[in-house]
């Protein structure tokens, strides 16, 4: 699958691409409704950044807890249910007279169940669409986040002035109200992907076996670490420049968007694997700029030009999804989104931290700094990984090819699809005891945040 003609031709991308635009909308004039909110109240950087960001550190107590239910639940009776639980908090948090602490508790709430919703989400795409789709899918999804982005921040700034930050809250709200509706409408009624009950017990399960494996262990930092130091340094944003917060975060949206359709469309794939590390580095890099407080302009140009680096999750995922079996995906994309936003809302905090020591600028150099080393750190593993991910993609490939030649036989995965575990880690097992799972290519059965 290499055209956008054909990703949308496949049924129920279209309602899942919309929903989860309508979801990114919602999330970003929210975050920047509550964040102004906040500090408007308070005058404090560390609770406007938490405010904006912090809901992601409540998503490693989902990730731990919830995080077996992505598979274990009917795709859109989930998205649908969790659009209007996001509906009604964002909502209460538009209530007169809402404590500080009770915006809070909300926003605690909701991360708790956004692990499960972004398990939930991609592991939907990546059952609806084949495997040599799923990276434009994703990158496509990605960038209507981006779109969502730039219009949501510039429209939200719009709103908060022009209505208030309540106000904003509200019409937040309807984003999500009209997201339900999409998914309820849109979607086909889907069984889950894996059998069994969710349970705290097979989440924890499933989790280990994901970490057993060495190379996706790399994977997983890669995608969690840089990238959240650098959303750390954008939680800055409102302390920076109070009044132009909107035009800088909507610039990131503009050079994320840049970035996931050069790599998703523009660049020809065999560029890709030698891609990763680099965007990594340009992720971070131009935030160095900030130790000099830069001027508005010079702020803006950085900023785009590091957001193209988000690019980098693209590249990893692609990795990810070729060392994990497909009865897996939701829960092991789930832990890669809970991860990631849990570390944004740790980097934020201590972005938030340093600034109320030091400056704005200078907690966005240190965000910088730190992304830049953790990259360096992990670059000899995501080679090794990047090597065992490719030797993954060419067996499986061999296997369906010699599978369709000659029928099906053996022990099977789903659909018949035999499981094949990466060489040197631990062969993969189904949850809930096997089976239970449905065919992505028979179209039978089954990146807000920076992903």
């Amino acid at each position: 699958m290499r055209t956008y003609r054909e990703l949308f031709r496949t049924p129920e991308f279209t309602p899942l691409f919309a929903s989860s635009s309508l979801q990114v909308a919602g999330l970003t004039i929210s975050g920047l409704a509550l964040g102004t909110h906040i500090y408007e109240q308070t005058g404090s950087p560390l609770l406007s950044a938490l405010a904006m960001f912090g809901p992601s550190l409540a998503q490693v107590l989902g990730a731990t807890l919830l995080l077996s239910a992505a598979d274990r639940v009917p795709p859109r009776g989930a998205m649908t249910a969790l659009a209007l639980v996001y509906a009604a908090a964002t909502t209460a948090q538009a209530a007169p007279g809402l404590p500080v602490w009770g915006a809070f508790a909300i926003l605690v709430c909701l991360g708790l169940l956004a692990s499960v919703g972004g398990g939930v989400r991609y592991g939907l795409l990546n059952e609806i669409l084949p495997r040599d789709g799923y990276l434009l899918g994703r990158s496509v999804v990605n960038m209507s986040a981006g779109a969502m982005q730039i219009t949501g921040f510039a429209v939200g700034g719009v709103l908060v002035t022009a209505l208030s930050p309540r106000g904003t809250l509200l019409v937040a709200a309807a984003a999500f109200l009209t997201g339900a509706a999409v998914a309820r409408a849109g979607l086909g009624r889907r069984a889950p992907r894996a059998a069994g009950r969710p349970s705290v017990a097979e989440t924890w399960r499933v989790n280990a076996l994901l970490w057993s494996s060495r190379h996706r262990r790399t994977l997983y930092l890669a995608l969690w670490l840089p990238n959240g130091l650098v959303v750390g340094a954008e939680s800055q944003f409102v302390p920076y420049e109070p009044d132009r917060a909107g035009v800088l975060l909507a610039l990131t949206a503009l050079g994320m968007l840049t970035g996931d359709v050069l790599a998703g469309r523009v660049l020809p794939a065999r560029w890709r694997p030698r891609l990763g590390v680099p965007l990594l580095l340009l992720l971070a890099v131009p935030y160095l700029v900030f130790a000099l407080r830069p001027p508005l302009a010079v702020a803006a140009v950085a900023v785009t030009l590091a957001s193209a680096g988000f690019a980098a999750s693209l590249v990893q995922q692609e990795r990810l999804m070729a060392l994990t079996p497909d009865e897996l995906s939701g829960q092991a994309l789930g832990l890669h989104t809970s991860g990631m936003l849990t570390m944004q809302g740790v980097a934020a905090a201590l972005a938030g931290g340093v600034a109320e020591l030091t400056s704005p600028a200078t907690a966005m150099a240190a965000m910088a700094a730190l992304s830049i080393a953790v990259t360096l750190a992990l670059t000899p593993g995501l080679r090794a990984a990047g090597a065992a991910s490719t030797a993954g993609t060419a067996s499986n490939a061999s296997a369906a090819s010699n599978e369709s030649a000659a029928g099906p036989a053996g022990p099977a995965g789903p659909a018949g699809a035999e499981v094949t575990a990466p060489a040197g880690d631990p062969a993969p097992h189904p949850p809930g005891g096997g089976g239970g799972t449905r065919d992505r290519e028979s179209g039978a059965g089954q990146r807000a945040p920076r992903a």
